[in-house]
């Protein structure tokens, strides 16, 4: 019986997805409008993201210019920045808000390694509970006479050569993002 490993596939993709999208939103020392993606203000009653109010674009290498589509909204969206806490600059002018980047500290980077660090760890965590959920779906079948115990063992090596490339891709993303912190 062949077994469909479809399912695991696409949970280590997803998994590797997760991570990208987290990684994306630690800091480094440039600008990049997905650092903004979690920033929700106060518009119009309800709590709502960035994106969905304003214009994000790269200035220059350490600026962000937010330009909101309705210039109400200006002090909320300022407000919005500042609540999150991610230690950007903002300065409103009658067009918008420029979000500024200051200068990484050495203390500060090797947070940012350690927090993506972290990010990392849990995919991997992640990656090893699919592996378990699927070996156990594996061996129920073995139980059940499905297959022979030589194919079973075939089959969970199958396994582990698919989560060791999902790890082998979420250890070169930390790589990547080590080195645009550490830049």
């Amino acid at each position: 019986m062949a077994y469909d490993f479809s399912k695991l596939k696409e949970q280590i993709k997803e998994t590797e997805e997760w991570l990208s999208r987290e990684l994306s939103g630690v800091r480094t020392g440039r600008a990049a409008p997905a650092l903004l993606d979690s920033v929700r203000a106060e518009v119009y009653g309800a709590r709502t993201p960035l994106r969905d109010v304003a214009s994000i674009t790269v200035e220059d290498a350490r600026t962000l210019r937010v330009i909101p589509w309705d210039k109400s909204a200006l002090k909320a969206i300022e407000k919005g920045i500042m609540d999150a806490d991610l230690g950007l600059g903002v300065s409103t002018d009658e067009a918008g808000l420029r979000v500024t980047f200051p200068e990484l500290t050495a203390e500060r980077r090797s947070q940012l390694s350690r927090l993506a660090s972290e990010k990392t760890e849990q995919a991997k965590v992640t990656l090893r509970s699919h592996r378990t959920d699927t070996i156990k779906e594996i061996e129920a079948s073995e139980k059940e006479g499905g297959m022979g115990e030589d194919e079973m063992k075939r089959l969970k090596a199958e396994v582990q050569k698919l989560i060791d490339a999902g790890n082998d891709a979420l250890a070169a993303a930390l790589k990547r993002k080590e080195a645009e912190i550490a830049q």
